[in-house]
């Protein structure tokens, strides 16, 4: 067992993290009508999206295709999907320079950590 954690620690330490971005968009069509383009009853608005701070992964892609896979949506009533990416390193500098501190603070706070790893032991 010491001998997993030990492999598994040190698999961790090489790899990169990631912060991905979403949007989320709501269909109010679909609250009261079928939400439906082609009965003309389809309105979407975009409301909040997720930061997602991925571990556990050495590329970009495959952290943009795992938040996808995990947590997008795409039915009638709601749709998320990615529409940024870089590294954690990349995401801070933006914090840093773009915000003050207690909404960065807050942004840090909102954030979410996700592994793929963590996905699989669930």
């Amino acid at each position: 067992m010491l001998y997993y954690m030990y492999k598994l620690i040190k698999q961790r330490a090489k790899h990169m993290k990631f912060v991905i971005s979403t949007q989320y968009m709501e269909n109010y069509g679909a609250h009261s009508e079928d939400g439906k383009f082609c009965s003309g009853n389809a309105y979407w608005k975009f409301k909040n999206g997720t930061d997602y701070i991925v571990s556990d992964l050495d590329r970009i892609q495959d952290a943009v295709a795992f938040v996808m896979a995990r947590f997008g949506e795409n039915d009638l009533y709601g749709k998320a999907f990615p529409t940024q990416f870089r590294t954690f390193d990349e995401w801070q500098d933006e914090l840093e320079a773009e915000t003050d501190d207690d909404y960065r603070e807050f942004l840090e706070g909102m954030a979410k950590e996700v592994s793929p790893l963590i996905a699989l032991a669930a």
